[in-house]
């Protein structure tokens, strides 16, 4: 049976967004549905996810889930792929599938009157994929080609092989997301439906929509097209998925490193050496997320890629690109630093990356350096939430890691609160100039 939470109203009632205006319902089946209601916008965006991400993908096949994800759309029980396509595109709409690391994604995007075709066949999609052998067989051809692309590009291979050195392949945020070379030809479509079966469940899925509706409309709309989608829905050729929820997953544990890890992939055709450079960091949730958030964006992203832009690419020239990236999701994301360099100015761009994170750490940020910071992370969201995808991407995230339905009206304070002592901390647990992964990619003879 369907019902509604409804947040209560409190917090900022002038805010856009907040418990006043977020209303919760949760379909016949458990699917959470979040809508945010904008009337002064003519569309409608949808975006929701299942727990059938690559962290499921048997070892020998890594890409089972992003395979399985790009082929479900690609034809069903009722429509081919071209009609789809001809459906969606003759109203100017979209329908997405997208596989993630934990998650796999999906949504698309249309005018309000045309809400209810975009339900229609978002729906048709989730719930009866038919996994065509000839769609199925491009899909593999086309992933097997970027594949083969990537094997040519240094940036996306230090980028991977950084991963894998940070985490290892038994990990599996080691694991390459979309595949190898190895595992996805031997894929085959019985492996997709089997993983469709396992893994494609309502039980803990989510789906916000944002737009010109109503929202008591938006929910009989999703109850009638998914409501009934449970452990006796056919799926993938009319087959009965099993009863019950998904398998669950845990995330591995993983610990900070105690020693240095190097991998150097020579290639003597480039002109570029790409450089990855990192450690393990927080997860979203963790208490210190913010103060390492601010401490990553003065590290290497304010005005031009903040101080690494400044030192490393500027004032020295040892770069032609570098920045910071902190991942932190649902498990503990890389800290890292990426530069594309000049093969000659390999070591000196490291040691001069080395030199600014152990900055960070041993010094606190100058009070200008955290109020550029704070400016900017709170101009960011108004920003984000100008758009419709905007506020879904949002609000499926606060969904996702249970920050309240008041999270957009407390973000300023959760960001101005952050002191420089916070941050300096922050870099001193999660960064280490002597403890790292580091991947070189390009035409370096280092060891």
């Amino acid at each position: 049976m369907m019902s509604e939470q409804g947040s209560t109203p409190g917090g900022d009632l002038t805010a856009p967004i907040g418990p006043h205006t977020i209303r919760r319902f949760t379909l016949s089946n458990g699917i959470k549905l979040i809508v945010q209601e904008n009337h002064t916008s003519p569309s409608v965006v949808v975006r929701g996810h299942l727990w059938a991400g690559a962290i499921n993908d048997p070892t020998e096949q890594a890409g089972l889930a992003r395979f399985t994800a790009s082929a479900v759309r690609r034809g069903t029980t009722t429509r081919t792929f071209q009609e789809i396509n001809e459906i969606t595109e003759s109203v100017g709409a979209n329908v997405f599938v997208s596989g993630g690391r934990h998650l796999t994604g999906f949504g698309g995007k249309s005018l309000a009157e045309d809400f209810g075709l975009l339900v229609d066949v978002l729906s048709d999609v989730l719930l009866n994929p038919a996994f065509p052998p000839k769609e199925v067989d491009k899909v593999r051809g086309q992933i097997i080609t970027s594949l083969k692309e990537l094997e040519n590009d240094t940036r996306g291979l230090a980028h991977r092989e950084f991963r894998q050195l940070l985490y290892t392949k038994e990990h599996p945020y080691g694991r390459p997301g979309d595949g190898t070379l190895e595992s996805v030809p031997g894929i085959k479509r019985d492996d997709l439906v089997r993983f469709y079966q396992t893994y494609y469940r309502p039980e803990g899925a989510a789906i916000v929509v944002v737009g010109d509706v109503e929202a008591e409309a938006v929910r009989d709309a999703l109850e009638q097209a998914l409501g009934g989608w449970s452990r006796a829905c056919p799926g993938a050729g009319g087959t009965v998925q099993p009863a019950g929820a998904p398998p669950p997953f845990k995330i591995p544990e993983v610990r900070p490193l105690t020693e240095r890890r190097r991998y150097v992939r020579t290639m003597t055709n480039k002109t570029q050496a790409d450089i990855a450079l990192g450690t393990i960091g927080p997860a979203r949730t963790a208490e210190d997320y913010y103060a390492a958030r601010l401490g990553d964006l003065i590290l290497g992203h304010l005005g031009l890629m903040g101080r690494l832009g400044e030192n490393v690419r500027d004032k020295q020239g040892l770069a032609y690109y570098s920045y910071s990236s902190l991942e932190g999701g649902l498990g503990r994301g890389p800290w890292s630093v990426y530069a594309g360099v000049n093969p000659a100015n390999v070591d000196r761009a490291i040691e001069s990356i080395l030199v600014e994170i152990a900055r960070l750490r041993d010094e606190p940020v100058t009070d200008q350096e955290l109020e550029d910071g704070q400016d900017y992370l709170t101009g960011v969201l108004p920003l984000r939430l100008e758009t419709n995808e905007g506020i879904a991407g949002t609000l499926l995230d606060m969904d996702l890691y249970q920050l309240g339905d008041d999270y957009i009206i407390r973000y300023p304070e959760l960001i101005r609160s952050v002191t420089k002592e916070q941050i300096q901390a922050a870099a001193q647990k999660y960064l280490d100039p002597e403890h790292y992964a580091l991947v070189i990619v390009g035409p370096y003879e280092g060891d």
